[in-house]
């Protein structure tokens, strides 16, 4: 009996040419996403200053997003240094009054009543950069320094920029002693503390590419930290 070659299935190769050429376009797809992703984070934690800022300049306002220890006794103080004229506190909440504040700071208690606003609307950052807005609108302000906490400080000056883009924005971070004393890495915490606000930070970046900038408060985002 002859032998029988083996038959051929049509098109295999051609499938296995394409398979391999899908495999090469997902796997060039992870290394250039992680690449981006990598390459942002670093971008990020350099961007998250270990000390305090000296300022070099004074501005029209300042404004102080709640949700840390000490930002708003940092913000004060600014005030009470003369390095601005007026006070927004952002996103206290609903109960708290200007009396309060000056209760939790007693040396400034002429200064919370007659400078202070609060601010009882923001629920997110986002809300936060609406109403700092609004009032920098209603002022007539063209300057703010922006007082919140270090790792929140770069998507608070991106959304902040995104409303008032031309308002002059001077950062005054405001350090943790924690970060201060060791590095982000070398504490569990601090370390989630930072991924978890890269990705929210990557997150408001691909918002604000894809739409305009939101004239009302978002709710889809949780009262930040």
């Amino acid at each position: 009996m002859a032998d029988h070659a083996p038959q051929r299935v049509p098109g295999t190769p051609s499938a296995w040419r394409a398979l391999r050429l899908l495999a090469r376009v997902v796997m060039f797809g992870v290394v250039a996403g992680a690449t981006i992703i990598c390459g942002g984070f670093a971008w990020f934690v350099y961007h998250v200053p270990a000390e305090e800022v000296s300022l070099d300049r004074n501005a029209d306002g300042i404004v102080v997003l709640t949700g840390g220890a000490s930002r708003i006794t940092d913000a004060i103080e600014l005030l009470a240094a003369g390095r601005g004229k007026r006070l927004l506190i952002s996103g206290v909440h609903r109960t708290t009054t200007t009396s309060e504040i000056a209760r939790i700071n007693p040396r400034y208690e002429g200064l919370v009543a007659c400078c202070v606003d609060l601010d009882h609307s923001a629920i997110n950052t986002v809300g936060n950069a609406i109403e700092t807005r609004r009032w920098v609108k209603d002022r007539g302000f063209t300057s703010l320094i922006v007082v919140t906490s270090a790792y929140h400080m770069p998507r608070t000056m991106a959304e902040l920029e995104r409303q008032m883009p031309d308002t002059a924005l001077v950062p005054f971070p405001v350090v943790t002693d924690k970060l201060r004393n060791e590095p982000w890495w070398a504490s569990a915490p601090t370390a989630r503390l930072i991924f978890s606000e890269y990705a929210k930070f990557m997150v408001a970046q691909l918002r604000m590419r894809v739409g305009p900038p939101a004239l009302t408060q978002s709710f889809g985002e949780h009262k930040k930290g």
